[in-house]
């Protein structure tokens, strides 16, 4: 049990190093303050200060205290491998469980996602199991419920989308069990959720349209209705036309587009092209997902229009067999999303309490 304890409290003093919390020359907790915080002996937190010494995190000086090492960056990687090796031969049935639930993923977003949470996961010692949704509430409701009977010890949840939050999730957050959301909040539930700023990166994309000259810009997205992510991207596109002063015509929001939940695209397909001929003079789209804009570059493809003179903008995207992007787009940092996600559950497992919410820097990829 001790080891799991001075486990815990250097990957605390490592957490507050990555996020910037302390820099080099910054002074440590000492043994007396950490074993307060942590309710441990100071037996334990002394023997966690020295593993960060003996690594180079940190250099002790005698009578003043541990402070952040020059050089930290080269002796944190090193110490991660070396965790690695460690966490490799811990035998499966000693290695805490933890689970993920998502929609699903794809390569324009959210392989790498996956990805960056089962190296991270393995970087803890920790398993981890998924189970896709494929955006049905009953399906997650059923795979909370699998993962609790399984004995997970936290879990990493995207929500599907709907107008009623899941009872079953609810249900763990207020019961204080181990809870990350990942690209979504949940209004006014105090849970730690890891995402984009979805205003913010749809306000810049859509400023991106005025600037080339567009006033009509089109909006395209699923129902928003109870889905953060949605809500703020649609918020977003609406803030730009008030920062420059313009005209917003709500006809051009089209937010009944249903075939990236239904995998289903024949009514869609219809719904854009009627949109397109009732509104030739609205040449510019701000969308919500990639597979929507697919959507309309083939609603404008079939009508014999010309796609060049049309610009379309999204959230995430696939290059083309040239390795350019198709559309201008926000590239959301799924690695780093990943990463936060699945250090800030293992902080919960470890007892700390954290930020409810995390912000990742996105980019925006400008088509050439």
């Amino acid at each position: 049990m001790e080891t799991h304890l001075y486990k815990q409290l250097y990957t605390h003093i490592v957490h507050e190093i990555q996020q910037g919390k302390l820099k080099t020359g910054d002074r440590v907790s000492s043994e007396k303050e950490l074993a307060e915080q942590f309710g441990v002996s100071r037996i334990t937190s002394k023997k966690a200060l020295e593993r960060l010494a003996e690594a180079g995190v940190i250099k002790r000086i005698q009578g003043k205290g541990s402070f952040v090492a020059n050089g930290y960056t080269s002796s944190l990687e090193q110490m991660r491998q070396s965790e690695e090796r460690t966490n490799a031969e811990i035998p499966a049935q000693e290695r805490p469980l933890i689970g993920l639930i998502i929609p699903g993923f794809s390569d324009e977003y959210g392989l790498k996602l996956l990805q960056s949470m089962e190296k991270q996961s393995a970087r803890h010692g920790c398993d981890l199991i998924i189970k896709r949704t494929g955006g049905s509430k009953e399906d997650e409701e059923q795979a909370i419920q699998l993962f609790v009977r399984l004995g997970v010890k936290g879990l990493i949840v995207t929500p599907v989308h709907g107008t009623h939050y899941n009872a079953e999730l609810i249900r763990l957050v207020w019961g204080k069990f181990p809870v990350v959301l990942v690209d979504r909040y949940l209004k006014g539930i105090p849970v730690c959720s890891v995402y984009t700023d979805n205003r913010k990166a749809a306000e810049e994309l859509t400023l991106h349209l005025i600037e080339k000259g567009h006033q009509n810009i089109g909006y395209l997205s699923p129902p928003v209705e109870n889905t953060s992510a949605l809500e703020d991207r649609l918020l977003g596109y609406t803030l730009a036309f008030t920062r420059e002063g313009l005209k917003l015509d709500q006809d051009y929001c089209l937010t009944n587009i249903t075939g990236t939940r239904s995998g289903s695209w024949a009514e869609d397909l219809e719904t854009l092209k009627s949109f397109l001929e009732q509104n030739i003079h609205v040449k510019a789209f701000v969308v919500s997902e990639y597979l929507v804009a697919t959507m309309l570059a083939q609603a404008i493809d079939s009508q014999g229009k010309r796609l060049e003179t049309y610009d379309i903008v999204c959230f995430d995207s696939l290059n083309d067999f040239l390795g350019k992007p198709i559309f201008t787009h926000i590239r959301q940092d799924e690695k780093r999303m990943g990463e936060e996600a699945v250090d800030l559950l293992v902080s919960q497992l470890y007892g700390e309490v954290v930020t409810e919410q995390r912000i990742v820097e996105h980019r925006m990829i400008v088509k050439e």
